[in-house]
């Protein structure tokens, strides 16, 4: 079983654009070089083992991030953790890397663990973090650039 996390982005930024920003963050975590295109296509993995991959959002129009938050989301970052080394550092790795796309790309986002819980969430220009402390950790709020306030949001 695979430990996914899903970035959703509502942004009128094209997919490649997204990539493109994305990519200055993601060369930070590996060793090995990193494009737009490798996002893109079969993705990367970071030095801890974390794949993550750029797409097109391909959720249909009913899917629980339309009806439950409210926004189409058009771009998608997938992170599978590799369970196999340090998961906490694993997260870590894509709260920097979540706080500093959104950063860079417009629009609504929503951050989940595999539709079961959100993460964070930014609709209207406000982000709200859950508030759940065993997630975030004052380390770990510590890691986001962006104003915020803590709620809790759930999918149905």
């Amino acid at each position: 079983m695979a430990i996914n996390y899903w970035l959703h982005l509502g942004t009128p930024m094209a997919v490649a654009d997204v990539a493109d920003e994305l990519q200055d963050f993601a060369r930070t975590l590996s060793d090995k070089p990193v494009t737009p295109e490798l996002l893109l296509g079969e993705g990367m993995a970071t030095r801890l083992g974390t794949w993550i991959r750029v797409s097109d959002t391909s959720l249909p129009p009913w899917s629980s991030v339309s009806e439950d938050l409210g926004f189409a989301p058009t771009v998608t970052v997938s992170f599978r953790q590799h369970k196999l080394t340090d998961m906490p550092a694993q997260t870590d790795d894509m709260i920097r890397l979540t706080s500093d796309l959104l950063d860079r790309v417009p629009g609504d986002a929503v951050l989940h663990f595999d539709f079961e819980y959100i993460m964070l969430l930014r609709r209207d220009s406000e982000l709200s973090l859950n508030a759940r402390t065993d997630m975030w950790s004052p380390d770990r709020l510590a890691m986001v650039h962006q104003p915020y306030q803590r709620a809790t949001y759930a999918f149905s």
